[in-house]
């Protein structure tokens, strides 16, 4: 009990600290679009390695910085960076002695489970699945715990159980035990005093025919992509090209609905195709893309995914292309990729071929290969859907 005691004055002191020194400490809350905390100062073309979205209005203090981040004090042994545009100083917000856990509600309606979790302050927190089983986990930070009821009602038709843990004197662990194999979304966010999870339950029929499918086409408009390495093929001119074909054989398979990010040559910003997308709730995307490397030997297909809970349907779509007798460039994960990162719904990012490579841009420009990917891109979803009746 001391030591706990003792951690939470640390703790209280470094905020304390932040409102009171003349350092450059300071608090400020989460703000614009799609804020994302990230795990360290690397970065690739991608940017940072990102621990996940938060919602805004999300309580930080800041302790340092660099040129272009903040480095925030989730809790007494956990750091991490968010991009300096992403946050705004706070000036009226007042130091409380300590935040706490209460209550839990877990319940269903129409679509979705919910797990409500009532907070003192709108804390920062991270999240990550896990499979067999699968799982939903959460950490909070700079919180102690006194939770002592999580009621759950039977309206619940996706999370099988939900308990937590105090896994640090200021780190609550909560665990979502799903009831399927497969993860269908969630999303997280803060409802009043409330963070709130969302969880998607899986279709209730599992048909291509009955699914809500989105279809992104790469680039577009002045973000025109990679160049093809013999004949200059545009990357933005052609994922549209096959989104189009993906989307013709989809709705003459009769699928019930099939979202486009983008039917003609416009510019879409990344983070507003995932903020539309959240908006439209597929059952799950794929976004279509032709890969580029320095190196003009290098060829071949890749999926990728961020969230190994949608590892699953990219294993799938490899499979089926690699029958297209193109090489294999791998299935990748944990991908930095913008449209990988949204938790809401199964995504996958399919690079079909290299475009800096002779034969594979060949291939690319070829009316026939282009309707075959599309088929073999359903066949992968039918084949991704039939392993979940398993």
């Amino acid at each position: 009990m001391r030591g706990l005691l003792l951690c939470t004055v640390l703790f209280i002191h470094i905020f304390v600290f932040a409102q009171k020194s003349e350092t450059n400490y300071w608090v400020g809350k989460s703000t614009g679009k799609l804020p994302a905390l990230l795990y360290g100062l690397g970065d690739d073309r991608l940017g940072g390695t990102k621990m996940g979205y938060i919602d805004s209005n999300i309580l930080l203090l800041v302790i340092d910085s660099t040129k272009e981040l903040y480095t925030v004090q989730l809790s007494k042994y956990h750091k991490a960076f968010i991009e300096k545009n992403y946050i705004r100083q706070d000036s009226v917000f007042t130091v409380k002695p300590f935040s706490l856990t209460g209550s839990f509600l877990v319940k269903g309606d129409s679509l979705c489970d919910y797990v409500s979790v009532h907070m003192d302050e709108h804390l920062p927190y991270k999240s990550w699945m896990e499979i067999e089983p699968s799982k939903i986990m959460i950490d909070i930070y700079g919180v102690q715990s006194n939770t002592n009821w999580i009621t759950q009602l039977q309206s619940v038709k996706e999370i099988k159980n939900v308990y937590y843990n105090q896994v640090e004197d200021d780190v609550v662990r909560i665990t979502i035990e799903l009831k399927h194999t497969q993860h269908w979304g969630y999303s997280l966010s803060y409802i009043g005093k409330n963070l709130v999870l969302r969880v998607k339950r899986q279709p209730a029929i599992l048909d291509i025919k009955k699914m809500v499918i989105a279809i992104d086409a790469g680039h577009g408009g002045n973000n025109s992509g990679a160049e093809g390495i013999k004949r200059k093929t545009s990357e933005k001119e052609y994922t549209l090209l096959y989104a189009k074909s993906l989307e013709k054989n989809l709705k003459k398979l009769g699928v019930k609905k099939v979202i486009m990010t983008r039917n003609t040559d416009t510019s879409f910003d990344i983070k507003d195709r995932i903020l539309f997308l959240q908006e439209q709730s597929p059952d799950f995307l794929i976004s279509l893309h032709f890969n580029s490397s320095a190196n003009e030997l290098v060829s071949g297909v890749s999926t990728y995914y961020k969230h190994i809970g949608f590892r699953p349907l990219t294993q799938a779509l490899l499979k089926r292309m690699l029958e297209l007798k193109l090489s294999e460039f791998g299935n990748v994960g944990n991908f930095n990729f913008t449209l990988n990162q949204p938790t809401d719904f199964p995504n996958a990012l399919l690079e079909i071929a290299f475009l800096s490579n002779a034969d594979d841009e060949k291939k690319v420009i070829d009316t026939k290969f282009r309707q075959d990917v599309s088929l073999k891109v359903i066949l992968a979803i039918q084949d991704w859907l039939k392993q979940l009746h398993n």
